[in-house]
């Protein structure tokens, strides 16, 4: 019987990348209804379907849209684009960097549309968008340049078909972006743009003037993007694939654990601890690392 792996590598570019944009929202809306689910049994609640996330865009496709600006729309659009686009690359083995820099450029579209509108609220979020950019991007490159140091190439394909495990080489590394995936999943302490759990505020943030389908392709692109920094996970115990699997969906969970445990941090700490973990765990492993090499 064929492994994921093997499964995987005989598939062509074009069905690998075809693979991640029809595959990747049902997926990534399935993670969001577990993290409800999940969530709420934190909680005590009994919590709402695991399918809940696709009625709640469907819902939104259905709503009245009220464009504030022009170009609000547009800059989300290419944001959930680039996004899609960062996504297929990783999947279809390209190069680890190009990806991370067509994720950070998503990012910043995303970025924009939060400014193109005059809430201040709304300004506030994007604000804060923007330290967590600073604060997670060292680490993502750190991630790439520790699997080149390892593996010799940034191909994705190469790195996923190593055959020795890149934990064993990279736990700091790995330390480092379990930390920043915090961020980048939008969970507390680091929720700082915009809440993760809409009860948790009475104004979202950076969403705050966004409705209707636009506000969808919005929750649609982090599926996306939760899928994409999921594999990114796998890769460093793509040795074995259903090890890589599982220790995947723990990483998710694990997130989910912090996010019911912990009070949201102010910005100061979030940029401050992000750069301290990333100098200890990432930059201290890639250090040990070129001197053992």
């Amino acid at each position: 019987m064929n492994t994921i792996h093997e499964i995987v590598l005989n598939w062509g570019i074009f069905e690998r990348m075809l693979a991640f944009v029809l595959l990747a929202p049902l997926v990534g809306g399935l993670l969001a209804g577990i993290d409800r689910k999940v969530s709420a049994r934190f909680q005590g609640r009994y919590g709402p379907p695991v399918l809940q996330p696709f009625y709640d865009a469907f819902k939104l496709f259905q709503k009245e849209k009220i464009i504030v600006n022009k170009f609000q729309d547009f800059n989300i659009v290419l944001f959930l684009l680039f996004t899609i686009f960062s996504g297929a690359l990783f999947f279809a083995g390209a190069d680890l960097l190009l990806t991370i820099f067509s994720l950070a450029l998503a990012g910043t579209f995303f970025v924009l549309g939060g400014f193109c509108v005059g809430s201040p609220y709304s300004h506030l979020g994007a604000e804060r968008e923007i330290i967590q950019q600073v604060a997670y991007e060292p680490m993502i490159i750190l991630v790439a340049i520790g699997m080149y140091q390892v593996t010799g190439s940034f191909k994705v394909s190469v790195i996923a078909q190593y055959e020795l495990p890149l934990i064993l080489y990279l736990p700091g590394v790995f330390a480092g972006f379990l930390y920043i995936l915090t961020i980048k999943f939008r969970k507390s302490p680091f929720d700082l743009s915009m809440s993760h759990h809409a009860h948790q505020e009475i104004v979202r943030g950076l969403t705050t003037e966004f409705s209707g389908s636009t506000l969808a392709l919005i929750e649609i692109a982090h599926w996306y993007e939760n899928v994409l920094l999921l594999g990114m996970v796998y890769l460093f115990f793509g040795f074995n694939p259903w090890l890589a699997v599982f220790v995947a969906l723990a990483t998710y969970l694990f997130e989910i654990f912090i996010d019911m445990n912990y009070a949201r941090f102010k910005w100061q700490l979030t940029f401050g601890s992000s750069w301290l973990f990333t100098a200890v765990a990432g930059v201290s492993n890639i250090i040990v690392l070129s001197l053992m090499r």
